[in-house]
């Protein structure tokens, strides 16, 4: 969508044929068009997920060694689930604001305490 291109193991662009029709993937990641492959998908990782950082938006650099992704399982027509479930961090978000809340409460109230004694010593 950011026009980024999809590269192949060796990191060199794939091209789609301009006759193509339709573009099939198959498990191991070989693209097709006509039944005719005319490239394979590169899938790597790093060898350290610690070498990681985020480059922008859902871009990722790695500062060390990439290595391929054995045995690949690609699947043509899905859609990649997110792993945040929406409902469950609503929910902790709305424990996390009710717990600030009350801890304000209690800032609230012991600063209104040490008022008191302020003004009570203070005559």
């Amino acid at each position: 969508m950011d026009g980024h291109r999809l590269l192949d193991a060796g990191g060199a662009a794939i091209f789609v044929p301009p006759d193509a029709r339709s573009v099939e993937i198959s498990r191991d990641g070989t693209l097709s068009a006509q039944g005719q492959p005319f490239g394979q998908v590169g899938l790597v990782r790093p060898v350290d997920p610690v070498t990681m950082s985020r480059a922008a938006g859902t871009l990722f650099a790695v500062d060390g060694a990439i290595e391929p992704v054995e045995a690949p399982n690609m699947l043509q027509g899905f859609v990649e689930e997110s792993n945040v479930d929406p409902m469950l961090e609503l929910t902790r978000m709305i424990e996390v604001q009710r717990a600030y809340e009350g801890g304000q409460r209690l800032l609230d109230s012991e600063d209104e305490r040490i008022k008191s004694v302020i003004q009570t010593l203070g005559r």
